[in-house]
């Protein structure tokens, strides 16, 4: 028997127009769920609907799964932190990740390249920030603070604001062998976007090996309820061909370099070319049905609750469900976790 998993869902980011998801989050929040974590990719963004959901909530933790680094300026996404652990009572955790060159230069103008490096950088900054111990200043070469080719005129500065905690949990997503290291190092937690629970020792045990005690690992699952399995996934697949084949370059794409790691490699090249062909029906249809379910919670109720286990019996302490908006599935899961 495995150890009880903390839960939460992940709403994600808006694809079309407005998505409030306001509903599910007080329902979950009324069910006892732990965590809603909420995304950005090149569109909405993560903190302001965090924001919202968090005024309409009184006990779960808001998280970003994640909070692009490009975007912001470690002091800007330090104040966002700030702000909504205040607003909040202390219930912001701080999910960031590096996201992509594509991205960063692409959408946000910034340079991507040594990601681990400005990462752990970043995260310095942020914390100095919160903890406000001191004026803010940084040595390094990605966000030096104060700003060396200024004017001349800037000086380390403290945070006017004064936070409710002096810290507030970072978790990093990251997919390669080196930042999930560097996640157990410096981070409170890790963020995995996609990966089979049997195989989670295996694929990155020796990167986690030295975690602390308490270091979370909130793993999004896409969850499907039906009892028609075939359809759910073939569901299932079609997120799973868009990040193999479409959110990244051919020659530089994470998700895909994951999947290879899963041991889908060659499905994962056959995904993408497809993709990148234009052929979205036959990417999709390229994505095998043991990757597909070996990541995420699919078919009838039953056979979920019975497939938890699995997440249960490995490292993951937090399962954070994607897919889920209504109250009755959202408490059928709870109770298949919890049985």
């Amino acid at each position: 028997m495995g150890t009880d998993l903390n839960l939460g869902i992940n709403l994600g980011y808006w694809t079309r127009g407005p998505e409030d998801h306001t509903d599910a989050v007080i329902a979950a929040d009324e069910l006892g769920y732990d965590y809603v974590f909420t995304a950005e990719a090149y569109g909405s963004d993560a903190f302001s609907t965090l924001a919202w959901y968090g005024s309409r909530t009184k006990r779960i933790k808001l998280g970003t799964a994640v909070a692009q680094i490009p975007a912001r300026t470690p002091t800007a996404t330090a104040m966002h932190a700030l702000t909504i652990d205040g607003l909040s009572g202390g219930r912001m955790v701080l999910g960031l990740g590096a996201s992509g060159p594509q991205v960063a230069e692409g959408w946000y103008g910034n340079p991507f390249p040594k990601p681990l490096a400005r990462t752990r950088e970043y995260i310095d900054i942020v914390r100095q920030v919160i903890a406000r111990e001191a004026p803010v200043t940084s040595a390094g070469p990605h966000y030096p603070l104060p700003l060396p080719s200024g004017t001349g005129l800037g000086k380390p500065l403290k945070s006017i604001a004064l936070p409710v905690r002096p810290r507030v949990p970072v978790f990093l997503g990251a997919e390669g062998p080196k930042n999930v290291a560097m996640a157990a190092e410096i981070a409170d937690g890790w963020l995995p976007l996609f990966i089979d629970p049997t195989q989670l020792e295996a694929v990155f045990g020796e990167s986690l090996a030295g975690r602390p005690p308490g270091f979370e690992i909130a793993a999004t699952v896409s969850v499907i309820v039906s009892d028609d399995l075939d359809a759910a996934l073939a569901q299932a697949k079609i997120p799973l061909a868009f990040y193999i084949g479409g959110m990244g370059h051919k020659s530089t794409n994470f998700h895909l370099d994951l999947i290879g790691r899963l041991g889908h490699a060659d499905a994962a090249v056959e995904v993408q070319e497809k993709f990148l062909a234009g052929d979205r029906a036959g990417a999709i249809a390229a994505v095998p049905d043991e990757l597909a379910d070996s990541i995420a919670l699919l078919g009838p109720i039953d056979r979920i609750a019975e497939r938890m286990q699995l997440w249960r019996d490995s490292p993951v302490t937090t399962v954070l469900f994607s897919g889920v908006r209504d109250e009755p599935t959202l408490r059928a899961l709870a109770t298949a976790a919890r049985s």
